[in-house]
């Protein structure tokens, strides 16, 4: 065969699809072919950005289901910008340490350092005493009986499953023995002792036993249908839409608590927030749909947690939470890049709100990106840890303060830290990204991950670096993140939400377990202790059963 005569032989095609042409439409000029060479040249330069691009998603695919979920770069890489991560030390060095006072000795018998710790005082103990044997206790020389002359003591913890009872309320009557035997005209008279209001009326479940429901599914992620198992192995037969409509009595009982919560983070000066998804049961269409769990955080002065459920993920849902929000004066709202919330920046909501964006999603964007850019990637981990070097440098200036003397608030403290060190940073790794774009002259791509991550940092940076403008921002959004992550494990236990209905009942109950955590309140305590108390409770003093600010009744 003529290795000229071409015919029969398929057209040329890409990895795109596309045909380059026939074999028999081969130029026979020189700088044809060159034109020819320079456009499989540039296709092949597409496909192989493409196929980077697929390598890169197929990689974090794999990495959020098989990989760990820390975002920690290789220490090697690290050590290239050494020189850079030392400028902050080197500016400000280290303050000289104080002297701290001399611990007083460890009581008798305490433990200090590693090992086993002591048991708490305060949980109950029984002795259990071990003596000798009647025929050990003479003494084998003289036969005289031995004297105890002390004791070795060691502890172990015991513990008791949960024990079920029943309540019976008992209610006396009285009635007046002269009326009844002198056949008083209006009858004898009869009185019954009033019983104790309930949070559900006429329910079976005491509210201890509520509260066990709600914090074994909203705080440990037992779903009902093991809690139903949990108590048939104490021969309760409870169904589990019994349960269900528990969870929703009892959620409607605390209601007036979550709308007060919902009012004490909207007078909040910043507010956190974020969104995850959720499977809903829809029994019209037979099938599950996606609804929304939204978290919001208020300040310090008004620490509360709510959360709000909405079928979907529309803009709709934060508008109306966050609706006259900063009507009367400035507020931020700290978020992810969600276009949900540009209506709220653009005063569509009824308030002046200010966008502040979170350095944590910036640096996630870089992080993935290391693979394909080793380089670049490492230099802007560098430049941003940098800046949380800023914030770390706050809480312990805040934390070193003398607790005799005059405190300087702890907003105060970084907000003149961020002014000198973290502006002029800022500044820097505005013009580093700049000079990295295809369009400065740069070599980094667009449409690379690097070159994406590029994007969302320019793309953001105004609402990235408001945080350097007031100590009362964070410099991320982890502290709703971080809220957020009870659903994230929750849901690979209960699996969906019964109805739209079911998740506006877990919001509530989720609001209230998350604030009790945030606090430190033992969360079965509070919930066993409010549900007995809010029937009952004077709707002027329902401030005194939120978690920042209950006490235990008597």
């Amino acid at each position: 065969m003529n290795p000229n005569d071409r015919r029969g032989v398929p057209p040329y095609v890409t990895t795109d699809g596309e045909q380059l042409g026939n074999s028999t439409m081969l130029p026979g000029d020189l700088t044809s072919c060159h034109a020819m060479i320079e456009q499989l040249l540039e296709a092949l330069q597409g496909a192989t950005r493409k196929i980077g691009t697929m390598e890169h998603r197929l990689e974090q695919l794999l990495q959020r289901l098989y990989g760990r979920s820390s975002e920690k770069l290789d220490p090697k890489q690290m050590v290239l910008f050494a020189e850079m991560l030392g400028q902050l030390q080197a500016k400000n060095p280290a303050a000289e340490p104080t002297a701290e006072p001399t611990p007083a000795p460890a009581a008798s018998g305490a433990r200090t350092g590693h090992g086993r710790r002591r048991l708490p005082a305060d949980l109950p103990r029984r002795r259990v005493i071990h003596d000798l044997d009647e025929q050990d206790k003479p003494c084998p020389c003289c036969g005289e009986l031995r004297t105890v002359i002390g004791e070795d003591c060691s502890e172990q913890i015991d513990f008791v499953p949960a024990r079920v009872s029943v309540v019976e309320h008992v209610r006396l009557k009285y009635i007046c023995k002269s009326c009844e035997t002198q056949a008083a005209p209006s009858g004898p008279q009869i009185a019954i002792a009033e019983k104790p209001l309930a949070p559900i009326e006429k329910g079976l479940a005491t509210p201890g036993l509520l509260a066990h429901v709600i914090v074994s599914k909203y705080a440990d992620h037992l779903p009902l249908h093991r809690l139903e198992r949990i108590l048939g192995r104490h021969d309760i037969t409870l169904a589990r839409s019994t349960l269900c409509d528990w969870m929703r009595q009892s959620a409607e009982a605390l209601r007036p608590l979550y709308d007060l919560m919902t009012r004490d983070v909207l007078a909040s000066k910043v507010i956190h927030t974020d969104d995850t998804p959720v499977k809903v049961q829809d029994k019209v269409r037979g099938k599950t749909k996606t609804g929304r769990f939204w978290v919001y955080l208020g300040d310090p002065e008004r620490p509360q947690i709510v959360f709000d459920y909405t079928p979907t993920r529309k803009r709709d849902g934060p508008m109306a939470f966050l609706a006259d929000w900063g009507k009367d004066e400035k507020r931020f709202l700290q978020a992810d890049a969600f276009g949900g919330y540009d209506g709220i920046y653009a005063g569509q909501a009824g308030g002046q709100v200010v966008e502040v964006a979170c350095w944590a999603h910036a640096r996630r964007k870089f992080y993935e990106a290391r693979t394909s850019d080793p380089g670049h990637s490492a230099r802007a981990l560098a430049y941003i840890r940098l800046l949380y070097d800023v914030e770390t440098r706050a809480k312990k200036q805040f934390g070193a303060q003398p607790r005799d003397g005059a405190r300087c608030s702890l907003a105060a403290i970084r907000l003149s830290l961020r002014q000198e060190h973290a502006v002029p940073q800022l500044d820097q790794i505005k013009s580093w990204l700049d000079g990295l774009r295809v369009e400065a002259g740069g070599s980094v791509l667009p449409k690379s991950p690097m070159g994406q991550a590029i994007t969302y940092a320019l793309n953001q940076w105004a609402a990235l670096t408001v945080y350097a403008t007031d100590g009362d921002l964070h410099i991320d959004n982890n502290p709703a993140e971080r809220a957020l992550r009870r659903i994230a494990i929750g849901r690979k236990n209960w699996l969906f939400a019964g109805s739209d209905r079911g998740g506006r009942t877990a919001a509530t109950l989720f609001s209230l377990i998350a604030t009790c955590q945030r606090h430190g309140v033992e969360p079965f305590a509070y919930l066993r202790d409010v549900l007995t108390r809010i029937s009952a409770h004077s709707h002027n003093r329902l401030a005194d059963l939120l978690p920042n600010r209950w006490r235990p009744s008597a």
